[in-house]
């Protein structure tokens, strides 16, 4: 641990971002468990687009995923672990609001707009809303670290992309994706100026220092008097003198 963090303050923030990313995981996979060992379907606390019963699903949607095989959950549970970890370590300053802006806002996108008569499950609009929240914060950060954050969220995941596209089987929720793309972009904007203490300092590095105000060689006003006007000012100053 030591070899990794330069000061017990990052152990820390490792410690607490994967304790949160454990967690939220752990719980995810507890219920899907429980759904299997009981041989239930909780498909019904997904979100119903504009539906009153519906509304529910914003809150309980992500934690339900495909009861009939293991492949859903398994494609959310690495994403979401990763995403999670890195937004609790390196934004620490606004993860618990961003995830909880994130999370509530891919909800309501899916409700308001997603595909009507369908129940949408599963956490892949939140996995989609943190890594858009991690490339986007690069792009309107602008500071080394967070843009070399966004181009390793292109390297690991830009074949998401395809998932804010209508697969030929209809069975992804492209509403999901697109609503939490959408929700990571303004949560991103939103705290673009909410900047870490190291990004501070880098700021601070490379903020220019102030110009010194130049001293002009002359007066001002020495080529707004006539020849007359200096003539007489070099008399009184020798009037004075004498």
């Amino acid at each position: 641990m030591n070899s990794l963090f330069t000061n017990k303050a990052e152990e820390r923030r490792a410690l607490e971002s994967v304790t949160v990313a454990v967690t939220a995981v752990g719980v995810i996979w507890l219920m899907h468990m429980w759904q299997k060992l009981t041989n239930q379907d909780w498909f019904m606390l997904g979100v119903y687009p504009r539906n009153l019963t519906g509304i529910k699903g914003i809150f309980t949607s992500p934690f339900i995923h495909d009861n009939e095989s293991y492949s859903h959950i398994l494609a959310n549970s690495g994403t979401l672990m990763l995403g999670l970890f890195t937004l609790f370590f390196f934004f620490r300053s606004v993860a618990y609001r961003s995830l909880i802006f994130i999370y509530l806002f891919t909800g309501i996108g899916v409700w308001v707009f997603g595909k009507q008569y369908v129940y949408h499950i599963g956490a892949s609009g939140v996995v989609y809303g943190l890594i858009s929240f991690i490339f986007f914060s690069g792009a309107f950060r602008r500071n080394v670290r967070s843009a070399i954050l966004a181009f390793i969220m292109i390297l690991l995941f830009s074949g998401m992309v395809a998932g804010l596209f209508p697969d030929a089987e209809g069975k992804i929720s492209m509403s999901s994706h697109i609503a939490g793309a959408v929700s990571g972009l303004l949560v991103a904007f939103y705290f673009r100026n909410a900047l870490e203490p190291d990004e501070l300092q880098e700021f601070e590095r490379n903020k220019p220092f102030p110009k010194e105000e130049e001293q002009p060689f002359l007066p001002d006003d020495t080529f707004h008097k006539t020849k007359e006007e200096r003539r007489r000012e070099e008399e009184d100053n020798q009037d004075y003198w004498h």
